[in-house]
């Protein structure tokens, strides 16, 4: 086995306390579903290739189960008054603050992120929950002005039933918390299919708040169905039974998401690929630029659908900043995120590794120079790990194919712009639409960036990176990205149904637009 300092003993010690074996169940519909003679799917630490368990999964009649007793849960929750299951949210909110630090080295022993990240998406997760509590109170329906005498017209908020949530191996547990805890707290059941690599995050994280559900005598809110790739998705997308799905992942099966739920007249919410950008002008703070771009593209191995993928540079700049940032490429610590000097752990898997690689000769065939990266690193120790060289590439075309791409690994197109239009319509070029950001103390160019001819994407950010988004702001981008909106401000909205009301407390029936009826 590979020799990781401190890996066993994280492993061990993450095992215990969250209760996991390495023969596991993937199927939960109010209980766990028994791996015996069931179909298994394996999870890697992409640290080492270490093998961490096996996960049971599920078939067709086991899913359709799990749906039954879904809505069966519906009918009892959809009745517990919105306040009434907002102090359950918040129960559960404080049942995470126990498992911080184990939830949070899980995320890092299986997807690769740092322990520092890691625990900051379970801090996601709590921070959620105290959101949800405060939206439980306020799930408001807007009063409107009657034309007609004797009459109240109203709105009014409807959860939609039971909620289907796909989510990507990235973030393994925060994502689905944005949707799982907004939903429920509207009165929704939830039905989660996470990303297979990242399928023991999902069943710790699912056994937690189920937990608090028992303790509180609530039927199970949280299912859970792990598949070993995406015939469980394209079950959900196609099902009736789950009158809106929200998606995360890459735009090509974003697509096929959207068709098969468009084709049932369900509704969806979907989060697809970003491929953001970073303007820095001469006006710039260069040390809140440079660390801004830097966190930006390399944080989480630039596995974030908002990491920054391409820097548009003003043209004066590349003498100055440029070779600052080539430096900050060069020295930054990568290898194991148990690591405390590495910033940037592994990629997922093998193929990603394959992708990385693919970009970067796609690139230089195109024309691209290689300022530094461009190697796939065998680490002493860490030999069955997936672990790339962060690298800059300069000198193509912002229309090039490969620039227009999302690709998932730790590249970043450095492009070149001589005035704020060009930069502009650098920026606004590829069919992505997540998240932006310009770095400026210059009042017209901040104020020009967020204006109609800026950025057109769903997120814009000033003097601040890409990556990452506060829970409190909808999260979600435009164009290819997919339109939809999680998590903060009224992205709530989503998660139910709107329903006009007329009252009639009258003696008469007077009609609309002052149409006449006399049945006499």
């Amino acid at each position: 086995m590979a020799n990781v300092p401190g890996f066993h003993a994280v492993k061990d010690q993450v095992f215990a306390d969250l209760g996991l074996y390495q023969q596991l169940s993937g199927l939960y519909d109010g209980q766990w579903l028994s791996g015996e003679g069931r179909p298994r799917v394996a999870v890697h630490s992409p640290i080492n290739g270490e093998w961490l368990a096996d996960i049971a999964v599920g078939d067709e009649n086991d899913y359709d189960r799990l749906l039954e007793r879904a809505w069966s849960s519906f009918e009892e929750w959809s009745l517990v008054p919105a306040p009434k299951r907002g102090e359950v949210i918040r129960a559960i909110g404080d049942r995470l603050r126990e498992y911080v630090d184990s939830l949070g080295l899980l995320v890092t022993l299986e997807v690769g992120k740092t322990p520092v990240e890691g625990k900051g998406e379970v801090q996601e997760m709590i921070d959620i929950a105290d959101f949800a509590v405060g939206l439980s109170r306020q799930l408001y329906g807007m009063t409107i002005a009657s034309e007609r005498r004797h009459h109240r017209l109203y709105e009014q908020w409807h959860p939609h039933g039971v909620v289907g949530v796909i989510t990507a191996f990235n973030f393994p547990c925060a994502v689905w918390s944005w949707n799982a805890f907004i939903a429920s707290v509207i009165g929704n059941v939830v039905v989660w299919k996470p990303a297979p690599e990242s399928a023991l995050t999902a069943i710790a994280t699912t056994n937690v708040v189920n937990d608090v559900l028992d303790e509180h005598g609530l039927p199970p809110l949280f299912f859970l169905a792990v598949d070993g790739g995406g015939e469980m998705g394209r079950r959900m997308s196609a099902d009736r039974r789950l009158p809106l799905l929200s998606f995360t992942g890459s735009v090509g099966t974003g697509r096929e998401v959207a068709a098969r739920v468009g084709k049932r007249l369900g509704r969806s919410i979907l989060e697809l690929g970003g491929n953001n950008a970073a303007i820095v002008t001469p006006d710039a703070d260069m040390e809140i630029a440079l660390r801004g771009v830097a966190f930006g593209a390399l944080a989480t191995a630039a596995q974030r659908c908002t990491t920054t993928r391409r820097l548009i540079l003003h043209e004066s700049l590349f003498d100055s900043f440029l070779p600052r940032l080539v430096e900050a490429y060069t020295t930054v610590g990568v290898g194991s995120p148990l690591d405390p000097d590495v910033l940037v752990g592994p990629l997922i898997n093998k193929r990603a590794v394959e992708s990385y690689a693919a970009a970067i000769g796609q690139a230089e065939k195109a024309g691209g120079r290689v300022l530094v990266g461009n190697a796939r690193l065998e680490l002493a120790g860490l030999e069955g790990g997936n672990y790339v060289a962060p690298t800059l590439i300069e000198g193509l075309p912002p229309d090039s194919a490969i620039v227009a791409e999302e690709t998932f690994a730790p590249i970043l197109y450095v492009l070149g712009y001589g005035d704020l239009d060009e930069a502009f319509a650098i920026h606004n070029c590829v069919p992505q639409g997540l998240s932006s950001a310009i770095f400026s103390n210059n009042l017209r160019e901040v104020e020009a960036f967020l204006s109609v001819v800026g950025s057109d994407c769903g997120l814009a950010s000033v003097n601040t990176g890409t990556a990452g988004a506060e829970i409190g702001g909808a999260f979600g981008g435009e164009k290819d990205t997919g339109g939809g909106r999680e998590s903060g401000s009224d992205a709530w909205k989503a998660y139910a149904r709107r329903q006009t009301v007329t009252v009639n407390y009258g003696v008469e029936l007077p009609l609309a637009q002052g149409v006449t009826f006399d049945v006499n």
